[in-house]
């Protein structure tokens, strides 16, 4: 009886903690944010994704500008039990950018999806991307709820996948997103 529950729970680990095969584009990717994440950076952090920001503590450089490339660390809420982690695709101007992620918005009533080039808007009191709105395919804009944000962990130069941002992304609809809101 057992037997075969370990063998489905073994062959999930497996899968979670496998490379993104070398020949689908990243954007066919269905799982969890943090391999993602790993994949689409080059940032060879492990574990759930409030851990990050202190795992990069003297491994890879931290700050709070966005740079595409970049991981985006969200901090453990009430809203996000084990954080998120999502790459910087494009910097749309000081307190709008665009981010490629797994595993937020559902789509087909399941998450796990990637969802490339969506806004992620600043709305720290100081400006400082502690706290953000995310842009979410259920309603179709930013959502209506706002997360901590520890900040930006700089991966290896070069190490970014070519598929984390689109031919034409829609910096006007970004801007709206953020502004119009």
């Amino acid at each position: 009886m057992f037997d075969g529950a370990f063998k489905r729970i073994g062959i999930g680990v497996a899968l979670l903690l496998a490379p993104l095969p070398a020949t689908a584009s990243i954007l066919d990717y269905v799982g969890q944010c943090v391999p993602f994440a790993r994949a689409a950076s080059g940032v060879q952090i492990y574990g759930d994704a409030w851990t990050w920001w202190d795992q990069a503590q003297g491994r890879y450089p931290r700050g709070h500008e966005p740079r595409v490339g970049a991981v985006v660390a969200f901090a453990r809420s009430a809203k996000l039990r084990l954080g998120h982690v999502a790459v910087v695709s494009r910097v749309v101007e000081r307190r709008v950018l665009m981010l490629t992620h797994a595993n937020w918005s559902r789509q087909d009533g399941r998450r796990g999806f990637v969802e490339q080039d969506v806004t992620l808007f600043d709305v720290s009191r100081d400006n400082d991307w502690s706290e953000v709105r995310v842009w979410y395919k259920g309603v179709t804009g930013l959502g209506g709820s706002t997360y901590p944000v520890h900040g930006f962990i700089y991966g290896p130069k070069g190490a970014t996948t070519p598929d984390l941002s689109g031919s034409r992304p829609d910096y006007v609809g970004s801007l709206i997103d953020a502004y119009g809101s």
